[in-house]
């Protein structure tokens, strides 16, 4: 396998997880000193459930690049405006929020954008050598 596609490969994976570590931290806020420790433990637990989902779709890229890709081009792209809105209504502030769908959303997208990539660099790869072959024999 070529560099470039050992990249493609390995690239979207790695983006995937460090922006769910990164989504993850957000889960922190559920520990509070005025709840029990079960009851911590069970707000951070439903804070995680975006991430949880998030692992669950990059399972998915991870074994059908295309599928994956698309679905998380599609994350990326529609859930912008809706935390651009959010943000918005909070702050008033038109770059703090881009700011924000840039760190959180953005990153989905071009996730989605390197696993379809991948996915057509190696079909085209795996055609060219099939061919090459078919030529030799």
């Amino acid at each position: 396998m070529k560099t470039s596609t050992k990249v493609l490969h390995w690239l979207p994976r790695i983006m995937c997880i460090l922006a769910i570590l990164f989504v993850s931290l957000f889960a922190l806020d559920a520990f509070s000193p005025e709840l029990t420790f079960w009851q911590q433990i069970g707000a951070f637990l439903i804070h995680l459930i975006p991430s949880f989902i998030l692992l669950v779709l990059l399972l998915v890229a991870w074994k059908w690049e295309l599928i994956g890709g698309i679905i998380f081009t599609i994350i990326g792209l529609g859930l912008s405006p809706v935390v651009f809105m959010h943000n918005f209504k909070m702050n008033n502030s038109v770059w703090m929020s881009l700011g924000i769908i840039l760190s959180i959303t953005i990153p989905f997208a071009i996730v989605g954008i390197l696993f379809i990539v991948g996915h057509y660099r190696k079909k085209a790869t795996y055609q060219k050598s099939k061919q090459i072959n078919h030529e030799n024999n």
